[in-house]
């Protein structure tokens, strides 16, 4: 134990000593003297103390363990595809959006009735996605334990990124 927590322990053992000091004084006091009204205010000075009782209370409590990281495609390291799908790219609201997407990688959520499944794409250097138009791709999910029974041959999801679907899409094959 450390000096300044010892002496903080020596603190509230002497001021709480002071407030059943005073509630004895107080007890035996008669009514409207100044050493009843002295014993009382003796009493409220475990007031400022509790605080530190209760801190130190809580402290003593077993502590749950952090919840797990999160799995993230950063931590999976190379791109492994889980399946093959048709995707066609929707028409953007705004005409000015709507150019091919370049070379890069794509993180979305394939979407199968309500259900929403973290996923990812690579368009290779050179190519470019080009919307209304299908293009086969292959697509690796975050935890393919739960998406793959979901995505069987011939099922149709949408992609969604961020609050909008921005293409729809068809399986053609697991891996």
């Amino acid at each position: 134990m450390s000096t300044i927590q010892s002496r903080r322990r020596l603190i509230v053992v002497i001021l709480l000593c002071v407030a059943v000091g005073g509630a004895v004084v107080r007890h035996y006091a008669e009514r409207g003297t100044t050493t009843r009204d002295i014993a009382t205010l003796l009493m409220v000075l475990w007031v400022p103390i509790i605080g530190n009782v209760i801190a130190w209370l809580i402290g003593k409590l077993p502590r749950r363990a952090p919840p797990p990281e999160p799995v993230t495609f950063d931590a999976l390291g190379a791109f492994t595809p889980h399946l093959r799908a048709d995707v066609t790219l929707r028409p953007p609201a705004l005409p000015i959006h709507d150019v091919p997407l370049a070379a890069g990688e794509y993180r979305c959520a394939l979407v199968i009735d309500n259900e929403g499944f973290s996923a990812r794409w690579f368009v290779p250097q050179g190519e470019l996605l080009e919307r209304g138009k299908a293009h086969a791709l292959d697509i690796e999910f975050l935890k393919p334990d739960l998406a793959k029974p979901r995505f069987v041959q011939g099922a149709d999801f949408r992609v969604l990124v961020g609050d909008s679907f921005i293409a729809d899409g068809r399986v053609l094959q697991l891996r």
